[in-house]
């Protein structure tokens, strides 16, 4: 009788898999059914004379203006018919301008620094996902597409002064992290090696040169810069040894120090590239993280191109291409797991040895957000079946309260979902009605602040961190502007949250 129960199980569990498995990006499994929080209605909002009042700082203490970015704002709110919804977007996609962004001319070149918001220091990754949906708009304002000029400029530069940190100071001024066991210089805020650190200045130097055409970008500081990216993955590929990165704290935070004397968790050489922290800055438990090696993989092409047609750099372009094919090859053998409820997904971490970590954070790159920030180098059926297990319960860092669901992870914490995995949610569906959800699941989160945070509590959307983080908004801006572009004018406009 127990191998007759166990036999109609396991055809349940088939069955159901491959019921999955067959369905397309545009529908959903039962897991998927969208939460109903029709009831949850958004926190009371700031009003005088019956309006929404502006969030964003007073016009002269902005920091920066773009005559398009303010014109695309416009715009957007003319056709918005949700006052709400214009008020969010008006606050939010503007935010890193208004508050972050730091410009200048250095040596008779374009500078810029961008604070990540309540943090005065530049990360590599933030700064260039906060920018990047304004390099769309480069060619209707010299102003904005010399401040993104700046943006390149800045990352190579820092990527030139240590390619294992993660982020710097506006100069050699310290900070707190100066006492870290690791090869600290006054210019870094914080030394923590990241794979995507390296790959999102890539990634916004090749858009950027995609849409103005502008390959001054493109000299010496960049031909350094990407010599020093080839030269961090190689060496943490570790074919050679440990290589030359250790990293220890002080701290009572486990994920903020590196075991085994600062080296990590050991990894097989298998040709993946380890990742000793994750988006997160928290540190990795199997240090080949399988979203950034994917991420890897593609800026390096990205970088090939660049190589080939302005620097004619044949050599170093093919450096680039056989990396990326290396680490592909691993992907392919390494990189999944043979789930028994929704088949072939992807894992989060691995070693080479065979273990495998399964889990999703929120931060980007993500295996969640793979199809938004890199889809031309995944396997779009083993990522619907990714996407379908990160959102769901078995997902130990998905979480789903009264007041709203999402992606957390263990930078903040149990019960903590963060705004930027609705976004991510949106970002990778062709499905209106889900976009639509997560879009009034954002109002519904902001806890009457008219902007992003960076996570909030299921349980209780008014308990939140991060009063000002730049990239979630400016996100949250970009979501909005691409479902018009998109041609999705009604759907926003069919949202009725007051």
């Amino acid at each position: 009788m127990k191998n007759i129960i166990k036999l109609l199980m396991a055809i349940a569990i088939v069955a159901f898999v491959a019921a999955c498995d067959n369905a397309s990006s545009t529908q959903t499994c039962a897991e998927e059914t969208l939460t109903d929080y029709s009831a949850l209605q958004p926190a009371e909002a700031p009003m005088q004379d019956g309006k929404f009042v502006c969030q964003r700082p007073a016009v002269e203490e902005r920091l920066f203006t773009s005559e398009a970015i303010e014109a695309e704002i416009k715009k957007v709110c003319s056709m918005l018919t949700n006052e709400r919804l214009a008020w969010m977007f008006s606050n939010c996609f503007p935010n890193t301008l208004d508050t972050t962004v730091h410009y200048r001319e250095k040596d008779g070149k374009d500078d810029t620094f961008v604070y990540t918001g309540d943090i005065h220091a530049m990360w590599l990754r933030d700064s260039g996902a906060q920018v990047w949906p304004y390099v769309q708009f480069a060619n209707q304002d010299e102003k904005l597409k010399a401040m993104l000029a700046g943006v390149i400029n800045r990352q190579f530069l820092s990527i030139n002064i240590d390619p294992y940190a993660n982020a710097f100071n506006d100069g050699p001024t310290g900070g707190r992290w100066q006492s870290d066991y690791t090869d600290m210089k006054l210019d870094l805020h914080e030394r923590k090696y990241e794979i995507d650190s390296l790959c999102y200045p890539i990634r916004l130097a090749y858009y950027y040169w995609l849409v103005t055409g502008d390959a001054s970008i493109f000299g010496d500081e960049w031909l350094q810069a990407i010599t020093n990216v080839l030269k961090t993955f190689k060496e943490q590929q570790r074919k050679d040894g440990v290589g030359p990165y250790k990293f220890r704290r002080k701290t009572d935070r486990q994920f903020d120090t590196l075991s085994n004397d600062g080296l990590g968790a050991p990894v097989n050489p298998v040709g993946l590239i380890v990742s000793s922290f994750r988006p997160s800055d928290d540190a990795t438990v199997l240090q080949f993280l399988i979203p950034s090696n994917f991420f890897a993989v593609s800026v390096l092409r990205k970088a090939a191109d660049v190589l080939t047609k302005v620097n004619k750099n044949d050599a170093l372009a093919k450096e680039c291409l056989d990396l990326a094919a290396e680490v592909e090859e691993a992907l392919k053998e390494y990189a999944t797991y043979n789930h028994p409820k929704y088949g072939e997904i992807y894992a989060f971490e691995v070693d080479g040895f065979g273990n495998q970590y399964m889990m999703d954070d929120a931060n980007v790159p993500s295996l969640l957000a793979m199809k938004y920030l890199n889809p031309e180098v995944i396997d779009e059926q083993i990522y619907q079946n990714t996407r379908r297990y990160v959102w769901s319960e078995d997902n130990p860092y998905f979480f789903r309260g009264k007041a709203g669901e999402g992606i957390g992870g263990p930078h903040i914490g149990y019960d903590m979902a963060w705004p930027m995995s609705i976004m991510m949610k949106a970002f990778t569906s062709d499905n209106e009605e889900e976009i639509k959800w997560c879009i009034e699941l954002l109002m519904k989160t902001d806890a009457g602040t008219g902007f992003m945070h960076e996570s909030f509590n299921v349980e209780d959307a008014s308990n939140f961190t991060r009063k000002w983080f730049a990239w979630q908004n400016t996100l949250f801006g970009e979501l909005i502007v691409k479902q018009i572009n998109d041609g999705r004018i009604d759907m926003l406009n069919s949202i009725d949250l007051k």
